[in-house]
């Protein structure tokens, strides 16, 4: 067992070793800033629910009929901890892995996935390509329309509500609020007009 807790530089590197994609990187540290922001609102750890939440993807560009497994496998070799191990297997839960999302830090990972994506998508849409003056309601708005961000699962945002048992607009909300954080290095810092 082992005493190695990593750092956010070492899970940024280990994150660049595999993945090339700018958009896949923006999407890494939209999760990251998201689940430090959940983490706060918790009262958890911010820097293991962070860094759980940049790592999660870490095989999906070069291994992606692998994803999870593949990190499974790289984090081990690394000595990470199991807790962190375990968190990101459970994102791929019902999809890729049968590691039910279980602690605060694994539901929040598996809802907020989905949802960066198509918070993300609904901002650069936006006459101000901003994630800073948006609303639930925009969000909620393009949610129906299934061929807007087609490739986002909803159902896997709805279940990872029910997981938290909380409201889906709270759960947008939160995810926004997250990502604002965040705003500048994920690229949805946009033009506002007003601010």
């Amino acid at each position: 067992m082992s005493d190695y807790i990593p750092t956010r530089g070492e899970a940024l590197n280990l994150f660049r070793k595999y993945n090339k994609s700018e958009s896949l990187y923006k999407h890494a540290l939209a999760v990251e800033g998201v689940m430090r922001y959940m983490a706060r609102k918790n009262g958890e750890d911010e820097d293991k629910w962070g860094i759980i939440g940049l790592i999660h993807d870490l095989d999906y560009e070069m291994y992606p009929d692998q994803h999870c497994r593949k990190t499974e496998e790289i984090l081990r070799q690394n000595n990470w901890p199991e807790e962190y191990i375990r968190a990101v297997m459970s994102h791929g839960w019902g999809i890729v892995t049968d590691a039910e999302p279980q602690s605060p830090l694994e539901k929040t990972l598996y809802a907020m996935d989905e949802l960066t994506g198509l918070v993300t998508t609904t901002a650069l849409v936006r006459p101000s390509k901003s994630v800073l003056d948006m609303k639930v309601k925009s969000v909620k708005k393009k949610w129906n329309d299934k061929r807007f961000a087609a490739g986002v699962d909803r159902s896997i945002i709805e279940k990872g509500a029910a997981l938290l048992e909380v409201e889906l607009s709270e759960l947008i909300q939160d995810c926004i609020d997250g990502m604002c954080e965040v705003a500048e290095e994920i690229g949805l810092k946009g033009e506002l007009t007003d601010k």
